[in-house]
């Protein structure tokens, strides 16, 4: 007989659940100790590996190259020719991209003769491929910007009574243009800063910029020699001090000065000092007014008369300088108001607007104070209507004779497009054929002195004719305008 220990339910659950822990301790413990003996393996048979900390090396940068950092630039650099302009002369520093005209003086015996400038005429009529879009010109001021597309410009010439002849005949002038640049920068033998001036505001009349692939060098190099002349002369753009033609030159040049910053500041080309120079040429106009409320020679601010031929072009060049945000808004304001009634005291009963105050003496300018009221937002004055029936009934344009003065049709096709309707149609059928089929095969427009088309030389003459076929896309007839 065999004795048996009987275990109670409870002891025999305790003692499965005391197995149970002991198994996977067991188990735990083993795993581990794999592991470990693993990690051992490893340290005893892989090569030491070397380890280095790399040294840290740093660099202050100074203020210039900070200043290179946060203001990002691309530069095209400007290259010269062997006779470069003067070594105050900045190059310039162009970020992105790719006018007006001037006039001679007409053939009139003056109490204050002008012989020394343009043997014996005074000097002024006129106003003035670019980008292949209008990219990027959406800054400019839209009076300026519509020229710059290809697109909008052709089919503004289209609509304004133009054709592709007259973009060729741009384009073949502009050709020429170019060639005849000096070294300097400057173009013609005298008279430099107003002939520069007319070739900038043709550039620039056909959107023309320091960044253009064709003419963009051409440009600058203009720009630059302008700059560098107001630079060494308090702002005033001028070849010299003796005689009158001094004071055509600067409000011709300061016209092109301001109209080329416009573009320069709104499309992010940096031309040195291009800024303090137009601002000091703008300065001088507005200081050299006569007390009548026009500009005579000199700048004579004390005088009681008044020189069209020479206000004109004061009054376009402040026209650009208003538009480059260079002056406060009520800057022009006074000196305008001013010059306009001087205009409206001097016009004839018949609407003509004359040399000086005999509305009978050289009426051919009465475009220039049309437009003077046109491009200060006064087109619908009375001025301006009967201004308008002058030119209209006593206009004629025949190339072989003095009826095709290049200095007063300068200003009536502005005066004429800027109307538009059909005044405008009449005036463009009147002049663009003959216009077209009298320019040279090497795009001047020139016949000699004998029928000098109202220009001192062949430079003259070429930009006073580009800037009239220039300006189907430069200004919107005042019927467009009021529709836009």
């Amino acid at each position: 007989m065999s004795l048996h220990a009987q275990l109670s339910p409870e002891a025999e659950a305790r003692l499965r659940a005391q197995q149970r822990n002991s198994t996977i301790t067991s188990i735990i413990i083993s795993i581990l100790s794999v592991v470990l003996i693993g990690i051992l393996l490893l340290w005893i048979l892989l090569p030491t590996v070397e380890t280095f900390t790399p040294e840290i090396v740093s660099y202050q940068s100074g203020a210039e190259d900070e200043q290179k950092i946060t203001k990002r630039e691309m530069t095209r650099a400007v290259e010269r020719k062997p006779s470069a302009p003067s070594s105050s002369m900045a190059k310039v520093i162009a970020a992105n991209t790719t006018s007006l005209t001037a006039v001679p003086i007409p053939d009139v015996d003056t109490p204050d003769p002008s012989a020394d400038f343009g043997d014996g005429n005074d000097f002024g009529d006129g106003w003035g491929t670019a980008e292949e879009d209008g990219a990027g010109f959406s800054s400019i001021p839209a009076t300026m910007r519509e020229r710059c597309s290809k697109e909008d410009r052709l089919q503004r010439l289209a609509n304004n009574g133009g054709n592709e002849e007259c973009e060729e005949a741009v384009m073949k002038a502009l050709r020429w243009i170019k060639s005849k640049q000096n070294p300097d920068g400057s173009w013609e033998g005298k008279y430099r800063a107003a002939m520069t001036g007319f070739s900038v505001l043709a550039y620039l009349g056909h959107c023309e910029t320091p960044n253009s692939e064709e003419f963009g060098d051409s440009v600058t190099r203009g720009i630059l020699y302008l700059v560098d002349k107001g630079m060494k002369d308090n702002g005033l753009l001028r070849d010299g001090t003796k005689g009158h033609g001094w004071v055509y030159e600067h409000g011709i040049a300061t016209y092109a000065l301001a109209e080329a910053y416009t573009f320069c500041n709104k499309l992010g080309i940096n031309i040195p000092n291009l800024d303090t120079v137009t601002k000091q040429a703008g300065d001088a106009i507005i200081e050299g007014q006569a007390r009548s409320g026009g500009w005579v020679y000199s700048f004579d601010a004390g005088s009681d008369d008044g020189d069209n031929s020479v206000g004109f072009w004061q009054i376009q060049a402040l026209k650009a300088c208003k538009h480059t945000g260079l002056w406060e808004k009520k800057s022009f304001d006074k000196v305008i108001d001013n010059a306009l009634d001087y205009l409206a005291d001097v016009q004839g009963s018949n609407g003509a607007i004359g040399y000086r105050k005999s509305a009978s003496r050289s009426p051919e300018l009465t475009g220039g104070g049309v437009l003077a009221y046109q491009m200060w937002d006064k087109s619908s004055d009375s001025v301006v209507r009967d201004g308008i029936k002058y030119i209209r009934k006593n206009t004629e344009f025949d190339w072989e004779d003095k009826s095709s003065n290049l200095y007063y049709h300068y200003y009536n096709a502005q005066a004429m497009i800027n109307r538009g309707g059909s005044d405008w149609e009449e005036y463009n059928e009147l002049f663009r054929d003959k216009l077209l089929a009298a320019q040279n095969e090497d795009g001047s427009w020139w016949r000699g002195e004998k029928v000098a088309h109202g220009a001192i030389n062949p430079h003259m003459a070429t930009c006073l004719a580009t800037f009239m076929f220039e300006v189907y896309y430069r200004f919107l007839p005042a019927t467009g305008l009021k529709t836009r």
